[in-house]
């Protein structure tokens, strides 16, 4: 697993101190990894990575690309790609790595490109990407320049695809940590940039949510939000009585103008939608490194602007905002 002290350091040098005091034990409590079934067979798998000096890292690719193809031959190339598939399913990316293409389910590439002329430029900042997933968008983060990047998501699976990329990349300024946003402490009042993407629907209170991201944000920080949305006006929103495309856990999915409305109203400045998108099976799909169903089979079969369930299909949208 990887070596924190680096990241302690970094976050003593920034005065985040009432984290640092409780986050040594929180990386210590393994429990809910290793309660995983296949905990340890993953971790076996880091355990049998081989150790080879990328030649190139390449971080503001679409895929993002670690090793050159000639620093290992093509027997240990095999290896490595038969180690990486004992780590299905793969659901963000792509990744590269010593010229094996890992082709995710989400092609978070087309997200990150929605955004990134958009954001304030992260060259230098402190970032948060909240519900992280394998790490994709942190290693994008750090490729547009930041000087720390940190992803919290609590699954495990994703904490082991992100600890195997990140051991063929040296030692970069990107952490992935198995912890969620209640591991926090509220207020921190630390963060340049916190990106939230993908959990807001599966909050059961997302006006709490909200006022979570906002107590880490510096002040003037800025919120990067995404999240499921539904066409209609000021004061609509749709509360799933069940699954919402086969997810148990959706709880609400507002209107961009509700959406809006909710941020003002936790004293978020500068609100404003930048981007708004059908979810498409060209973004989202099986693939060899994701075999499970994806969205074309939560979608109604003869009409695909319905979900199974008869509800609007996906639909996403990036907001952007900053701290009072």
């Amino acid at each position: 697993m990887i070596d924190y002290t680096r990241l302690y350091a970094a976050l003593a040098q920034r005065g985040l101190q009432a984290w640092l005091d409780r986050l040594p034990e929180q990386l210590t409590k393994t429990r809910t990894l290793s309660r995983h079934g296949d905990f340890n067979k993953w971790q076996a798998v880091l355990h049998l990575l081989p150790r080879i000096k990328a030649s190139s890292i390449d971080l503001t690719a679409d895929s993002v690309r670690i090793g050159g193809d000639g620093d290992c031959d093509e027997a240990m190339r095999q290896d490595i790609e038969r180690a990486l598939r004992q780590l299905h399913p793969w659901r963000k990316g792509p990744y590269t790595v010593h010229g094996i293409q890992i082709d995710s389910e989400w092609r978070s590439d087309l997200k990150w490109r929605r955004l990134r002329d958009y954001i304030q430029p992260l060259t230098g900042r402190t970032v948060l990407d909240v519900g992280s997933g394998n790490g994709y968008h942190c290693w994008r983060m750090s490729g547009a320049g930041a000087d720390l990047v940190i992803g919290i998501d609590p699954t495990a699976l994703s904490i082991v695809q992100f600890n195997a990329i990140r051991h063929f990349s040296g030692e970069p300024p990107v952490y992935v940590l198995p912890l969620g946003i209640e591991d926090m402490p509220p207020g921190l009042g630390a963060f340049d940039s916190v990106f939230s993407m993908g959990v807001l629907y599966h909050r059961r209170s997302p006006i709490d949510h909200l006022l979570e991201l906002r107590g880490l944000l510096r002040s003037g920080g800025e919120l990067i939000l995404e999240t499921l949305v539904i066409d209609g006006a000021l004061g609509q929103v749709l509360v799933p009585e069940d699954r919402y495309a086969q997810m148990p856990n959706v709880w609400f999915i507002p209107s961009c103008p509700t959406l809006m409305a909710w941020m003002k109203r936790c004293a978020y400045r500068n609100v404003r939608l930048i981007d708004s998108v059908r979810t498409l099976p060209e973004e989202q799909r099986s693939t060899d490194w994701m075999s499970f169903q994806s969205l074309t089979d939560f979608l109604d079969p003869e009409n695909p602007e319905l979900t199974r369930e008869g509800l609007p299909a996906p639909r996403r949208a990036i907001l952007l905002a900053h701290a009072p």
